[in-house]
């Protein structure tokens, strides 16, 4: 039973001032399995103190240091893995494949930083002047529940190698996850105050951390009504802002692919994380006169797909996050047929066999016009919406008419074809017969899926400041 009841403040755990305790479930068995007591508005001002007492010395730091960091946490959360796995598992039910890819990825991110400092030039020679890539500052770093260890060592590995200090997030929905990563940076021992870490609401916690001027810079994660509101706290002190956002991913299917290959694929960019994941691929474009072949194999293929127990290596869909998340897939689905889409696969309510956990059927919609709410909004469940479209352009116009634009996915035997299709979506990135990203290439979204961009130089660069000296 977990009993999580500190934050982690100017190099140690220490018990919060806040007084909200909250339960903590398995979404698979519906178990209480612990408590989290939420830190509050004074236990974030404490934090930002303390990055900012640590935000000199970390300014000052050379490239080698902070690379000796970067590698510190890296080897720390490294030996964490399976504890981080197994947290994923039994607080979010992360199926144990995606769980695993996670956990290692986690400390992948700081090996990716220390490749993409080590060749960093932090000055640079402009016209007749001086340019020099300073630390913006003391950094809030807000994280998902979806996405907790990944996001949030990616987001702290760019503000070390940056040479920022930071205030870090998590949401409260991944205490045990954000617990057992803390513990793992810890172990690599860096500077008092480089880095803080506690769970609190987003109305006293989040708000104290967007509107402090302590703060120099936001790096959120989220969806985007609150990332707006992030948006609007942090434009009194002109904070740099970086939000990845809501997605609602298009995949298209080029009349040339090949289906054996690419609608499983596709299936997986949708369904993957549970359908949880803002670059979940939920809008699926197939060509008119293929459809009939196509639903059949998609029907098929996602008919298949195990759900049950994530620790189960067979399985492919674990429990959603909790009982709000399974009503609102459940409203989606409703809607869906209300609004005349065809339901090929899934439906309402559990799987057959599953009386307890917050599961849900894989779901997929067939004759689902653009305009129809499936098609629009953000389900974040594993619900898939098939869209048939009449040549590439249509393709290119359905997969475009979206508020958003962060990922979008194509398949075609022709590599060349489908890059020109990718070129003409409105997408911070583009993913050609593959669904897995590159990490060290930046990501981040269009339209209201975002701004700015993570990741490698671009993610670097996002928590640094062009200075400009030019002498007579």
């Amino acid at each position: 039973m977990w009993n999580i009841d500190k934050a982690y403040i100017d190099g140690a755990f220490v018990p919060v001032q806040g007084t909200e305790v909250v339960e903590i479930a398995n979404p698979a068995t519906e178990q209480r399995i612990g408590t989290v007591t939420l830190a509050n508005r004074d236990d974030a001002k404490r934090a930002i103190a303390a990055a900012q007492r640590a935000q000199p010395a970390l300014a000052a730091s050379g490239k080698a240091e902070r690379i000796e960091m970067l590698e510190r946490l890296r080897t720390a959360v490294l030996a964490r893995t399976d504890t981080i796995r197994d947290a994923t598992i039994e607080e979010y039910g992360g199926p144990l494949a995606r769980a695993q890819w996670v956990s290692d990825y986690a400390s992948q991110c700081f090996a990716n930083a220390a490749r993409t400092l080590e060749a960093f030039e932090f000055t640079r020679r402009v016209g007749e002047s001086t340019v020099t890539m300073a630390p913006v500052g003391v950094a809030g770093l807000i994280a998902p529940w979806n996405s907790v260890a990944g996001s949030v060592c990616s987001k702290l590995a760019s503000a070390i190698a940056a040479g920022c200090a930071s205030v870090i997030k998590p949401s409260e929905l991944g205490p045990i996850q954000a617990q057992v990563v803390t513990e793992a940076l810890h172990d690599a021992g860096l500077p008092a105050g480089a880095f803080n870490v506690l769970l609190g609401r987003g109305a006293d916690v989040g708000d104290e951390i967007a509107t402090h001027p302590g703060i120099a810079k936001l790096s959120f994660t989220g969806s985007t009504p609150t990332g707006k509101l992030i948006a609007r706290a942090a434009l009194d002190t002109m904070k740099r802002v970086s939000l990845a956002l809501t997605g609602k991913s298009a995949s298209i299917v080029l009349d040339d692919a090949d289906f054996a290959r690419a609608l499983p694929l596709a299936l997986n960019a949708a369904f993957m994380n549970n359908g949880q994941a803002c670059v979940a691929g939920t809008r699926l474009l197939i060509p008119r006169a293929r459809m009939p072949e196509a639903i059949e194999r998609i029907a098929a293929v996602a008919t298949a797909l195990r759900v049950g127990d994530p620790r189960d290596p067979a399985t492919a869909i674990g429990p959603l996050l909790n009982a709000a998340q399974f009503e609102r897939i459940q409203r989606f689905i409703r809607r869906g047929r209300e609004q005349g889409a065809t339901l090929v696969a899934g439906g309402e309510g559990r799987p057959e066999g599953l009386s307890r956990g917050w599961y849900v059927r894989p779901t997929v919609f067939a004759d689902v016009r653009n305009d129809m709410d499936i098609a629009r909004e953000e389900i974040f469940g594993p619900v898939l919406s098939v869209l048939g479209y009449e040549g590439e352009d249509e393709a290119v116009a359905i997969a475009n008419d979206s508020p958003y634009g962060l990922q979008a996915y194509v398949f075609s035997s022709d590599a060349q074809r489908a890059r020109h299709v990718a070129a003409r979506l409105e997408a911070g990135t583009v993913l050609v017969n593959r669904i897995a990203p590159d990490l060290l290439a930046p990501f981040g979204g269009v339209k209201q899926s975002g701004i700015g961009r993570e990741f490698g130089m671009f993610g670097l660069e996002a928590f640094l400041e062009p200075k400009t000296i030019t002498t007579a």
